[in-house]
């Protein structure tokens, strides 16, 4: 045995200290948490020792492009649980660990206080003590090094006040825990991961279109210089991100007719999924919105006024790809010598031949389709509706936004998978920076406390971002169908104020539209198979609210988070009230939703003024920011009473103090 490894078996065999139950550490540490730039990170474990010793733990960090580490302090919670925070200041990869160890010091101090109050003699406590202030002032450098040994010094007089006074002083305190005996400390046996994206993954305003449909001549096709015109209005609306459905070139072959039907006629533009044709396939656009020149104007306009455009990605074929005639192996061919079309029975979908993921070919596959995704990022778009990723295998997507995010780390992936809770987790932890959620169908009090709360108070918060999306193209959920305009409203202000992430399919959300197919959520006479024209103007549109909300959200800190949303009671089963707020309290938001669209209802909230750090002996005001009413408040519970015809909900401002004296415009 070498001396090296003698000495470090010596060491090891002396550590006592136990670290265990991490939170937050996702599937062993397999796994990055997630945060922005500007998040704190608060780390949880249980770290503990043999015997009666004072244990000391701190949280550890770095950038993993840094070898030196930070440190902070853990707070003591009881029970042997320890926390410790930090702030994130760059967009890159962060690693944390925790470091714990026995502290003779603060297990002398408080035994040779408890000795002192006992009246018991000291003097052999006192040498054991400046014996470990001496061995700290070898460790420490400068000036504290110096003070150190004059400490030491002091203790070694006669008088015991005196000597009681410096040992339990905070100075001698600070400066033995700057400079603490590590030698048998224990090190969390991970370093764990987290993965910083910029701002627009955690608070973003999403909005649909189709650019066929963006003419506003009813006459022609819509194109992506129509997009181009749209842009201002858009973000007047206070949109972040402007999402076009596939604009690359339609197959021909099965294509698909109105109301998905079977039989095309000659008109028929087919649906944007069924991409590829002779013209070009996902690394090309359709010849009738555009050229790729377009899209890099588009994306350019879009800069000029604070927006980013995000194009969906789509890994399938029609039958007319170009893939099938160049790469054969890719596909999957049938007894009878077809090629699969893709099937979700007993839906078909006869346009759209899927890839083959267990194909021989894969490793040819996968960087292709890296090709598509680094194609677009060429022409600067960073934001990637990815549609039906659960279709494709977990390990692809851990490879590919892997790839992606190491050479682009700004690059923003959507995850579009209405599917098994367990799936939709393992891809946002494969990388995808959003997800789509249930909170489509979830629409009582009862579904959306139970469902909100388990995407924010577990560790599924840590790895997977709810994007809340009230309709797609794809579903018009029941509760739109019937609840006439006011249903709209509730569910959008639902959306925008529950997420910090929401997105609308816009046209037909905005103008409220709720034409369905017979006992389907499908919008009947869908914009997936036939070019739509709207008239967004039309009496009784939702722009201004959208626009108001809007406004409202980027005011507001507290609604640019997800995770701080609170739920809180209110008497009666048709309201939802909940709370949002930073973390210093200096924003406050309280929101109160009429959950039925029919008919008004009314209630007391229960609003939790000691949490909020509201004097329950004073008044105080809240600001409407929906229709710029104020109300004065007293105490805890308070009455509102909500017409769904007039305005659903109130978003509320909560303003500290109200000194009678003073305007109530001065808090505004």
């Amino acid at each position: 045995m070498t001396n090296r490894k003698a000495v470090k078996m010596s060491i090891e065999g002396r550590k006592r200290v136990i670290i265990e139950n991490v939170k937050p550490e996702i599937d062993g540490g397999q796994f990055p948490i997630k945060r922005i730039v500007n998040d704190t990170v608060k780390v949880q474990a249980d770290v503990f020792s043999d015997g009666h010793d004072e244990v000391v733990a701190r949280l550890r960090y770095r950038k993993m492009s840094e070898k030196r580490w930070n440190e902070v302090p853990m707070k003591f919670l009881g029970n042997d649980r320890w926390e410790g925070i930090f702030t994130i200041k760059e967009m890159t990869t962060y690693v944390y660990t925790i470091e714990g160890w026995v502290d003779r010091f603060l297990t002398w101090q408080k035994a040779i206080q408890k000795k002192h109050e006992a009246g018991q003699d000291l003097k052999v406590e006192f040498l054991v003590g400046v014996s470990l202030i001496k061995e700290a002032s070898k460790r420490a450098t400068g000036q504290d090094a110096q003070r150190l040994a004059e400490l030491g010094k002091f203790i070694k007089n006669e008088n015991i006040v005196q000597n009681i006074a410096v040992v339990l002083s905070h100075e001698l305190t600070v400066l033995m825990s700057t400079y603490p005996e590590r030698r048998f400390s224990t090190r969390y046996g991970k370093e764990l991961l987290i993965a910083v994206e910029r701002s627009l993954a955690g608070f973003s305003s999403w909005y649909e279109m189709f650019p066929r449909s963006a003419s506003p001549d009813t006459s022609r096709f819509g194109t992506l210089k129509d997009c181009i015109d749209f842009i201002p209005e858009l973000a007047k609306m206070g949109f972040d991100i402007l999402y076009l459905p596939p604009l690359h070139p339609i197959g021909q072959k099965n294509r698909k007719g109105k109301n998905n039907s079977q039989t095309a006629g000659q008109s028929a533009p087919g649906s944007p999924w069924a991409i590829g044709a002779e013209e070009g396939g996902h690394m090309a656009v359709l010849s009738d919105l555009g050229t790729v020149k377009d899209v890099e104007k588009l994306v350019r306009e879009a800069k000029r006024h604070n927006v980013e455009i995000a194009i969906d990605i789509a890994y399938q074929c029609s039958p007319d790809h170009p893939y099938i005639k160049d790469h054969p192996d890719w596909f999957i061919k049938r007894p009878d010598g077809t090629i699969q079309y893709a099937e979700n029975p007993p839906k078909k979908y006869e346009d759209i031949v899927p890839f083959n993921f267990e194909t021989e070919e894969w490793n040819s596959l996968w960087n292709e389709l890296k090709k598509i995704i680094l194609f677009w990022i060429g022409k600067r778009i960073r934001i990637f509706r990815v549609d039906n990723p659960h279709t494709k295998p977990f390990l692809f997507w851990d490879w590919l936004i892997g790839e992606i995010k190491k050479d682009y780390p700004d690059t923003i992936f959507l995850s579009e998978a209405f599917t098994r809770p367990k799936v939709m987790y393992r891809l946002a932890k494969s990388g995808f920076s959003q997800s789509y959620t249930y909170f489509t169908w979830r629409n009582t009090k009862k579904e959306l406390i139970e469902y909100c709360t388990a995407l924010t108070q577990s560790d599924v918060c840590e790895y997977f971002r709810p994007n809340f999306w009230p309709n797609t193209p794809d579903i018009l959920p029941e509760f739109l169908q019937y609840g006439e305009r006011a249903g709209f409203m509730i569910r959008f202000i639902l959306a925008a104020t529950l997420s910090s992430n929401y997105g609308i399919y816009g046209p037909p959300f905005e103008l409220c539209v709720d034409a369905a197919l017979s006992d389907r959520e499908e919008y009947r006479n869908s914009e997936k198979y036939e070019v739509r024209h709207w008239d967004r103007h039309k009496e009784g549109n939702l722009v201004d609210l959208i626009s108001r909300v809007n406004q409202i959200r980027r005011d507001n800190p507290a609604l640019h988070m997800t995770g701080n949303v609170k739920f809180y009671d209110v008497d009666n089963d048709s309201i939802l009230f909940y709370v949002k707020a930073t973390d210093d309290l200096s924003n406050i938001v309280l929101i109160v939703v009429n959950l039925d669209p029919y008919h008004t209802q009314s209630g007391w909230v229960h609003v939790p003024l000691k949490a909020l750090g509201l004097d329950p002996a004073q008044p105080y005001l809240v600001y409407d920011m929906l229709s710029n009413d104020k109300y004065i408040w007293h105490g805890e519970r308070s009455y509102v009473e909500l017409n769904p015809f007039a305005m659903p909900a109130h978003i509320l401002r909560v303003h500290r103090r109200l000194k009678r004296e003073v305007d109530f415009d001065y808090y505004l």
